[in-house]
């Protein structure tokens, strides 16, 4: 039996529990994996909150959609994006519905090698937030020799947004609290503080202009201060500010109406990161793991905002 976090009313954290379930045997294209690790993500109690409506016949909810693990058994023609599947080969499952649990059947196209370089913890936040700013970057057009302007650097998307667009060769300017500059100098970026004169800070920092920005926050200061510095609107990405894109005529990504999902584009970036996470060139941050059976703990955890990485279940 599988131990399984659903949501059985709509509400707030305490609304969740654990309960067994057979996993079952995966069938043609599928396989079933041991679950060691689920990625938390903000999106996870949004879908019990009620933000995404309340359909009583939708409940209970089962909850999750990354996680690291074992494979322990393939159905025919299990067949992953790197080639067929085989027992024992550790994987990261995304997207993977219902993966706050400690088995879980899955299509095998969800399934890619986990890299050697991440713990289990570290694999299992490594792709929602890795293909999210993977999509950024690429709808932003940002390439080697941009500076490119990251509202929220030091958040779950903001992170992985800045390793990458450094990789690229890019120049990156990247908004947050002082207490968290010097993380992201670490990641390769120059931090600048958000608040009243952000505009005029940035331009100390690039006074040949700024290329492309990237709204990882949704405030109005994010998309003003972009509208201000960027000359091509179509290279101003919000993945939060949903009202303001279509007002401001920038472009919106992600779930929220009028956006771009991008999900033929994010899946076909898993690949791509973890194999930069093989290299060393990307890295996941963790900021606490909890037990499967306390996922209203991680859910109150994350939803003060103020993590400093990502949060995994451990079943």
């Amino acid at each position: 039996m599988a131990s399984v976090v659903i949501a059985a009313a709509y509400g707030g954290p305490e609304v969740l529990s654990v309960i067994d379930e057979l996993a079952g045997e995966p069938g043609p294209g599928e396989a079933r994996i041991e679950v060691r690790a689920a990625g938390v993500n903000p999106v996870d109690y949004k879908v019990y909150s009620g933000a995404f409506g309340r359909d009583p016949a939708s409940l209970p909810l089962r909850l999750g959609s990354e996680a690291a693990g074992v494979i322990t058994a393939v159905g025919p023609g299990a067949v992953g994006p790197a080639g067929p599947l085989q027992i024992g080969g550790e994987v990261i499952a995304y997207r993977a519905p219902g993966a706050y649990a400690s088995e879980l059947v899955v299509p095998a196209q969800a399934l890619v090698p986990k890299p050697a370089t991440l713990d289990w913890a570290q694999a299992s936040g490594l792709m929602l937030t890795g293909a999210t700013a993977w999509h950024c970057l690429v709808a932003a057009g940002v390439s080697d020799g941009d500076t490119v302007l990251i509202h929220g650097g030091a958040g779950g998307v903001g992170v992985m947004a800045v390793q990458l667009a450094a990789a690229t060769g890019a120049t990156v300017i990247a908004t947050a609290s002082p207490a968290r500059h010097g993380l992201l100098r670490e990641l390769g970026a120059q931090p600048v503080a958000y608040g009243p004169g952000l505009a005029e800070r940035v331009r100390d920092l690039a006074p040949g202009g700024v290329d492309a920005a990237i709204d990882l926050v949704g405030t109005d200061e994010a998309v003003d201060v972009s509208l201000e510095l960027v000359a091509d609107k179509t290279r101003i990405i919000t993945i939060a500010a949903f009202g303001r894109a279509g007002q401001a005529g920038i472009r919106a990504l992600g779930g929220g109406p009028g956006a771009d999902p991008g999900t033929e584009l994010r899946m076909a970036a898993r690949l791509d990161l973890a194999r930069l996470a093989d290299q060393g060139k990307l890295r996941v941050l963790v900021a606490e793991t909890f037990p499967l059976a306390k996922a209203a703990d991680a859910h109150r955890a994350i939803m003060t905002g103020h993590t400093s990485g990502k949060i995994a279940l451990i079943p």
